[in-house]
């Protein structure tokens, strides 16, 4: 029997920046389902900055700021939340047991997990390991108990988020953006989520394509930095920017900037939901391949390595053919 009224939703995805990307558009297909309920996120204090821009949601909370009370104060706060529907997207035992505890009416997760078993009384029985879905199609199986089993396109998946509610560049940045030259952001690592192309190559794209065209930007965390910023050239189009930007200003921006190239990372997924020109480089290999966890967007490309690497080596892409993807749809 599905659920048929609502008050109070909350969407548990709490991993990181890629993942909760292909999680938004469960705001937009429930807003639309129930447009009068009140709808919550619960993720990372550092994913928080990801779902704030996305419009329709009413509040995001933070499962560290949760998980700073004692257990009886979490489960006291939790019931005075009074929450209707708890979807876990992201299995998290802590957080399914919290959600028992504090007697939410209806507690939503995938059979495949023992623990949700025990403390969901609203069951979905479907895998990810081996589908032939996206992520974020699989996402939506998770709302079949609220009577919204229907099939969805990339397409229609990316059409369900409104992306747009970006914090204001810091005018330093705003300065940064050349109105004469396409603004390149190039994303060198990816934290260990994803098939790396490697920090030569990025660099050796930033050196082949046109400096009068293009304005480049290299980003990362702090210590991703250390791996390729003493290696970057002394070349006046190149601006180092890693370690330099929080979440919220790393989107806006992307959403400023023309054009990001990376591997299957968490900025990735980001300039695909900002509509810019967003080339995404990956492996075949499941279950890393595009299939699975190409970006959603309107401009999205992807490349795949023609030849397929050894497990953990660099993925097998050419500069060429990068810069001429690059060329392509600029």
């Amino acid at each position: 029997m599905s659920i048929k009224k609502t008050n109070k939703i909350v969407i548990s995805r709490t991993d990181s920046i890629g993942d909760v990307a292909l999680t938004l558009p469960l705001i937009g297909i429930l807003r639309k389902k129930f447009p009068e309920s009140i709808i919550i996120f619960l993720a990372n204090t550092y994913t928080t900055p990801v779902v704030n821009c996305a419009k329709g949601v009413d509040a995001v909370w933070s499962w560290s700021d949760i998980q700073e009370m004692e257990d009886r104060q979490q489960i006291s706060w939790l019931k005075s939340q009074n929450v209707d529907v708890f979807i876990h997207v992201f299995p998290r035992k802590a957080i399914a047991r919290l959600a028992q505890k504090a007697k939410i009416p209806h507690r939503i997760g995938t059979s495949h997990r023992l623990f949700h078993m025990l403390t969901c009384n609203h069951w979905v029985n479907f895998t990810r390991k081996n589908s032939e879905l996206h992520e974020a199609q699989l996402n939506t199986k998770l709302l079949k108990p609220l009577g919204i089993s229907k099939s969805y396109s990339l397409d229609s998946l990316k059409n369900a988020v409104n992306f747009s509610n970006f914090e204001k560049l810091d005018n330093i940045l705003e300065e940064k953006c050349r109105a004469d030259k396409i603004q390149l952001i190039l994303h060198p690592k990816s934290k260990g989520s994803a098939l790396e192309w490697g920090v030569h190559q990025f660099i050796e794209l930033a050196k082949v394509l046109p400096q009068d065209k293009f304005q480049i930007f290299f980003t990362g965390t702090e210590e991703e930095a250390a791996y390729f910023r003493n290696q970057l050239p002394a070349q006046q189009n190149i601006v180092d920017l890693s370690g330099k930007l929080s979440l919220a200003q790393l989107i806006a921006f992307i959403a400023k900037s023309n054009l990001l190239v990376a591997a299957s990372t968490g900025p990735l997924h980001l300039a695909g939901l900002c509509n810019i020109q967003t080339i995404g480089l990956f492996t075949a290999r499941r279950p890393l391949h595009p299939g699975r966890w190409k970006p959603l967007g309107k401009h999205v490309h992807i490349i795949i390595e023609s030849k397929e690497s050894a497990r953990y080596e660099l993925l097998n892409i050419s500069v060429k053919s990068v810069a001429a993807k690059i060329m392509e749809v600029i």
